[in-house]
């Protein structure tokens, strides 16, 4: 008897979505569940860049800054709206590293990847203007290249939107709570709606472990692996960040060296903020209820103040959070040491197969989806060949390099809305904004305005679209709207989300 679904992915984190769109994509029947929201943990806690890892350079990790530079001008090609180039300046003090050893890490930088859009490498030297301006007057020279940055928990969103258009099932708020194989020589995986507590049970061929930082967890809570089982450990990192008021002029973000041969990312953010990270920080805790510490807001403030004209202390920060990074435990004594790569392992012994992903960062999500899903092949006996490096996410059907022209397109078209909504826009939907726009010709055919550029409309989209079933997803992980709007614009969206969300599911 045939399962009901061919694939079962446990885990809405950027790996987890990234492999359901994968699968769909080839034509499986495909299941993604997801405990709480989509990106709740690691998948939005991040530094939001796509780069290849500078500093991993340092560590030998030559073969994954190739495949993760390799990835940048894909990703960026794939999604333009949500991914774009982001110069950085690297501020030189010899106290930390050599200059020849500096340049010998851009050198190979510009080179391991390849690149057609994003720039090189070249040494600058600071004046009190522009890239200089924020820094000490001690600090004359230093060096400049491209990465890019992503809006993390978005494309988390656009991968699970895409595997949902593709006909895979994306349930949101629903756990798996149990995992057996039947008489059938299929997983019979129960699973409980964490909103509703109705529980069910669904059959599937192969099941697909990408639960982040509860990998091993989720295995042992399961009774499917002890402590001495093959599968890889892990090793949790907590990496910790902070958003301030905006410290500097200018488009660039800075990459910081300290004292300690780490490195601290100032990155400007949402308009009007930077963001300061991150720490590397060993944690044995629950990965949901990770915090940043006082220890770690003193570290990346003294970070900043090693070469800010400005300095900043506890009362400049805003709000901040904190991710955990589910780390491959190679043994390395240092926890910025550890690799960033990622191990498949695959367990026959229970009658069906089950794939779990260990390790991996945001840059190398699709690569590692399209390995995962190369390898089920393998298992199925079945030959479908990768699609996605060539296939943009929702509303990137944008050349890489015209978006701003697209986005100068959409304010004439819908001029009878404020230019920076209508770039809010652009940026979290791309081609797709229209989806919320349509054919309107005036703010009140959106329906509610609940002032600062939130209208009824777009709440529709991002519930009947995006999974959104809460306001705090929409607040906090399809936009951050959260840092921007007043209380009472808040108070508004609390009282009428019920209302919004139940005349939705309606539809």
């Amino acid at each position: 008897m045939a399962s009901d679904y061919d694939i079962c992915v446990i885990g809405g984190g950027v790996n987890g979505a990234g492999i359901a769109r994968d699968a769909a994509g080839r034509g499986f029947k495909t299941l993604l569940v997801e405990a709480q929201d989509l990106a709740s943990a690691t998948s939005s806690s991040s530094t939001k860049l796509v780069h290849g890892g500078l500093r991993y350079l340092e560590h030998y990790e030559f073969k994954l800054v190739r495949e993760s530079l390799s990835e940048r001008e894909t990703l960026l090609r794939n999604a333009p709206h949500i991914i774009w180039p982001l110069d950085f300046v690297l501020p030189h003090k010899n106290t930390v590293r050599p200059a020849w050893l500096i340049r010998l890490g851009l050198f190979l930088y510009d080179r391991l990847g390849g690149r057609e859009i994003l720039k090189g490498s070249k040494g600058v030297r600071f004046k009190r203007e522009g890239f200089g301006a924020a820094l000490k007057p001690l600090i004359h020279k230093g060096y400049t290249y491209q990465d890019c940055w992503v809006e993390d928990s978005r494309l988390v969103a656009l991968n699970a939107f895409d595997a949902h258009r593709l006909s895979a099932d994306v349930k949101t708020y629903t756990a798996c709570t149990g995992l057996v194989v039947g008489e059938d020589g299929h997983w019979k995986v129960s699973l409980q709606d964490m909103m509703s507590g109705e529980q069910k049970t669904v059959s599937a061929g192969v099941v697909i472990n990408a639960t982040g930082p509860w990998v091993r967890g989720f295995l042992e809570s399961l009774n499917l692996i002890d402590e001495n089982h093959e599968a890889p450990k892990i090793r949790m990192v907590k990496g910790s960040h902070i958003i301030t008021r905006r410290l500097y002029d200018g488009d660039h973000a800075y990459i910081l060296q300290q004292p300690d041969k780490r490195i601290v990312f100032a990155i400007p953010y949402e308009k009007n903020f930077t963001l300061i990270g991150t720490t590397d920080v060993d944690y044995d805790g629950n990965p949901s209820e990770a915090q940043c510490s006082d220890n770690e807001i003193e570290y990346l403030c003294n970070a900043i103040n090693i070469y800010f004209d400005k300095t900043i202390s506890f009362p400049d920060v805003l709000w901040s959070y904190s991710g955990v990074r589910p780390l491959i435990d190679d043994g390395t004594g240092s926890a910025s040491k550890v690799t960033r790569g990622y191990k498949l392992h695959v367990d026959h012994g229970f009658g069906a197969p089950i794939l779990s992903v260990f390790g991996g960062k945001i840059t190398t999500y699709r690569t590692l989806s399209e390995h995962v899903m190369d390898d089920v092949c393998g298992i199925l006996g079945v030959r479908k060949k990768g699609w996605t490096a060539g296939s943009p996410l929702p509303g990137g059907k944008i050349p890489a390099t015209a978006f701003e022209r697209f986005v100068e397109a959409q304010i004439e078209q819908y001029d009878w809305l404020p230019p920076e909504t209508v770039r809010r826009y652009a940026r979290a939907y791309g081609t797709r904004m229209n989806k919320i726009l349509g054919h309107a010709t005036s703010a009140d055919q959106l329906g509610r305005d609940f002032g600062g550029g939130v209208y009824e409309a777009e709440l529709v989209y991002c519930i009947h679209y995006e999974f959104v079933k809460t306001l705090e997803d929409f607040l906090w992980r399809r936009s951050k709207l959260g840092l921007h709007l007043a209380p009472d614009i808040i108070d508004k969206l609390e009282a009428a989300f019920p209302s919004i969300f139940e005349e939705v599911k309606k539809i």
